[in-house]
């Protein structure tokens, strides 16, 4: 739909945005594409980022998810406030966001599965991104105007030590409390046990039920930075505070690991407070650059994206933007050596994304729910 006041939003939150949503919209594959092809190791270190690791561990690729659910948070209070300022009730809000929420799933069910099996139940993917995002935000409203900020601060804590509780001293049938391995774990269990249809690793899918509870919280935290930023405090304190929460956040979470192992498959209790505390810094530094020092020429590029992130990924999935870079680039880059071949074309892939957004983005074209 149109969008209308535009000129109000914070440049920050979308460039961080943008820059978020770039490696989903190409930049990741270009980069992942780039390891062995050339003698230069740190290449292939940054190409190495651009993968998950097999169980246990972090790359940087492991952030781009839950940053989102972060920004998700940050962008919901100035929702929040601006609704509560055109006179809408508390329940009036929720309907909306429960509505917002149950689009998303659909969205998301649509996006994991087309073309949707509907004669073989058993093959659909109910869990998705979308999902995700659309639960943990419905959940952060009903935390946000329900509590203050120190019952929001219990109800992240409460969450994740439960959630380490629970995967720590509920026995697994078959290998006992406190098996984190890809067999053992509960989140698996569960997923098996109650979750319909297909599980994207097979033995569990790290966007089902129980991971659920963790991955809000990140929401939660994206709201607690949304008040800073939308506060009457002067800007560098603001920039300050981000950074401050941000660094204490990240510690704790790179702590916490030495005994709960950082694992985005299973949304540990530390994977949330890492990434928790690297979002903060992130939208500290765009913050920092862009409204405290006034450097904003540069974040036009991420602001294309980042105002219509829902229109490229759901653009991204379902037109081929690969294909058509090939159509229109494979004779340019047809001299260039075999190997890369499949780099150059993602390259363009990329481009024809940007400039898909920037149509868009010239038309006043922002796709919201």
């Amino acid at each position: 739909m149109p969008a209308t006041n535009v000129s109000k939003r914070i440049l920050s939150i979308d460039a961080l945005r943008g820059f978020d949503m770039l490696f989903i919209s190409g930049a990741g594959t270009f980069l992942a594409l780039l390891e062995g092809k050339s003698n230069w190791g740190w290449v292939d270190a940054v190409a190495h980022q651009m993968t998950h690791p097999a169980w246990h561990g972090f790359t940087f690729y492991d952030f781009i998810f839950p940053l989102f659910l972060f920004i998700a948070g940050v962008s919901l209070t100035f929702s929040i406030k601006s609704a509560l300022g055109r006179g809408m009730s508390k329940s009036e809000i929720y309907r909306k966001v429960f509505l917002r929420m149950i689009i998303l799933m659909l969205l998301g069910y649509l996006y994991k599965n087309a073309p949707i099996p509907f004669f073989e139940p058993s093959q659909i993917r109910f869990s998705s991104v979308l999902g995700r995002i659309g639960f943990a935000v419905f959940v952060t409203t009903l935390v946000y105007l329900n509590f203050k900020k120190k019952g929001r601060i219990i109800w992240i804590a409460g969450i994740l030590l439960a959630y380490y509780a629970m995967l720590y001293l509920i026995p697994v049938p078959g290998y006992g409390a406190g098996d984190l391995s890809f067999e053992g774990n509960l989140v698996g269990w569960i997923d098996r046990t109650f979750m319909p249809g297909r599980l994207i690793q097979g033995t569990y899918d790290e966007l089902a039920i129980l991971t659920e509870l963790p991955s809000m919280c990140l929401t939660m935290m994206g709201a607690f930075a949304g008040d800073i930023i939308g506060s009457k405090r002067p800007a560098v304190e603001r920039g300050k505070l981000l950074l401050g929460i941000g660094g204490v956040v990240l510690i704790m979470g790179l702590l916490w690991s030495l005994h709960f192992p950082i694992n985005k498959h299973l949304w540990t209790s530390s994977f949330i407070l890492l990434t928790g505390g690297m979002a903060f810094l992130a939208l500290a530094m765009f913050y920092w650059i862009i409204d405290i020092w006034g450097y904003t020429k540069w974040a036009f590029f991420f602001k294309v994206i980042g105002m219509n992130s829902l229109l490229i990924y759901l653009a991204y999935r379902f037109i081929d933007f690969r294909h058509t870079a090939h159509l229109l680039f494979s004779g340019l880059y047809a001299p260039a050596a075999e190997r890369w071949h499949e780099v150059i074309e993602a390259l363009g892939a990329l481009a024809l994304v940007w400039l898909f957004l920037y149509f868009m983005y010239r038309q006043r074209f922002f796709l919201k729910i």
